[in-house]
């Protein structure tokens, strides 16, 4: 007779929920934040970037203080937290009129999610070890259900945000806010004060050993490099819609692509690769994948196709962005683990996310300057192309 499969525990099913419910009120406005900073309130092309790169640092660079701040104080108060800050960005941008506000406002959406983020995705990589290690399977499939989680809330909330932009940019983040009203009422009554096995960490000297761990940190590089390439769904895309079709109508279809692909295939990607495919050679061929992704517009580019045509190239991006994605974030999650100090693994989560800050920050400007720049038409999308596929020889050697 067969081993049954142990069920997935109530608090990873709590915890992948909130993936879903967090990702619902993210993208009802951030798809729409390019055009808005450059429509309604004028910013030239370079501060939209450097404004969205902002906020991708202030969330993901600062990804290692809610770690370390998980480790210390368990997930539950930094996870309300979180929620409450989110809250108040949403509102904040609802209303913001000018640079200083809009940049204030982004900021503070970026922090809380720097808060809520690594907490939530340190205990699943460690229920998802835990999972592994009780006969449930590789861990890659929960991260790869973690990962689909997200990806229908991000699949829900473009078409959410376009049907509210009917109204006002303003009615969209008031909207987010209040999902996160919802996220923090219930995960107050829901999320448990102390969880099994999770003890909470005292001693210092953790970030100097991380900073000395050669294999993670060229992980953290590989993984920034991944997703610079997709932040450019928020600036590269948006631009060539524009291009392309005179309006970012489409862009919302596009966003829907991406995440119903997730939605539907992740789960098998990731079967089969976990089948064939080592670790690093996942990440690898999903890095190769992405670099696909730019060459496509790259190429086309220069006939300067406009109407439907003019949308194929970038539809033929976001579907390999969205298939080497869908082979490098479970995958690169569940590597943290196994190259983190003991105690440590909200910090080593959170710094995995705040080098691909720092790195999206400085790409993210660099990116809208060059789309400004006056280059060749494929220019752009050549560089961003040869710099994903350089870094697939940055990854630890081992597994």
């Amino acid at each position: 007779m067969s081993r049954r499969r142990p069920r997935l525990s109530p608090l990873l099913r709590l915890l992948i929920l909130t993936q879903l419910a967090f990702n619902v009120g993210f993208y009802a406005v951030l798809p729409f934040l390019s055009a808005h900073l450059g429509g309604a309130i004028g910013m030239a092309g370079w501060l939209v970037g450097l404004v969205l790169g902002l906020r991708t640092f202030s969330q993901q660079g600062l990804f290692v203080v809610g770690g370390a701040l998980a480790d210390r104080y368990g997930i539950r108060p930094v996870v309300l937290a979180g929620c409450a800050l989110r809250i108040a960005g949403f509102v904040w941008l609802g209303y913001a009129e000018r640079t200083w506000s809009v940049v204030c406002a982004v900021l503070l959406i970026g922090f809380a999610a720097a808060l809520f983020s690594p907490a939530v995705e340190s205990e699943v990589a460690r229920q998802a070890v835990v999972w592994e290690e009780t006969g449930g399977g590789p861990r890659t499939r929960v991260l790869a259900l973690f990962t689909v989680a997200g990806q229908a809330g991000a699949f829900v909330g473009p078409l959410l945000g376009a049907l509210l932009l009917a109204v006002d940019f303003r009615t969209a983040c008031l909207a987010g806010a209040g999902i996160f009203v919802l996220v923090l009422a219930g995960h107050a009554r829901l999320l448990p004060q102390r969880i099994p096995g999770r003890d909470r960490t005292r001693a210092r000297g953790g970030l100097r050993l991380l900073l000395r761990n050669r294999p993670f940190l060229a992980l953290c590089c590989a993984y920034g490099a991944q997703l610079l390439a997709y932040n450019q769904l928020y600036l590269a895309l948006p631009a060539e819609v524009e291009r392309a079709t005179g309006s970012q109508t489409a862009l919302a279809w596009l966003f829907a692509l991406s995440s119903l692909l997730v939605v539907t295939a992740q789960l098998p990607v990731t079967r089969w690769a976990g089948k064939r495919l080592a670790m690093r050679r996942s990440m690898a061929a999903g890095l190769l994948i992405v670099a696909a992704g730019f060459a496509v517009v790259a190429v086309a580019r220069p006939a300067g196709w406009t109407g439907t045509a003019g949308l194929v190239p970038a539809a033929g991006f976001v579907v390999l962005l969205t298939l080497g994605q869908m082979l490098v974030v479970p995958v690169a999650r569940a590597w943290v683990p196994d190259l983190a100090e003991e105690g440590r693994l909200g910090l080593y989560t959170g710094a995995l996310s705040s080098v691909s800050g720092l790195i999206v920050l400085l790409g993210s400007s660099a990116t809208g300057s060059l789309l400004e720049a006056g280059l060749p038409p494929a220019a752009p999308w050549l560089v961003l192309a040869a710099v994903t596929a350089a870094t697939a020889a940055l990854l630890p050697r081992r597994p």
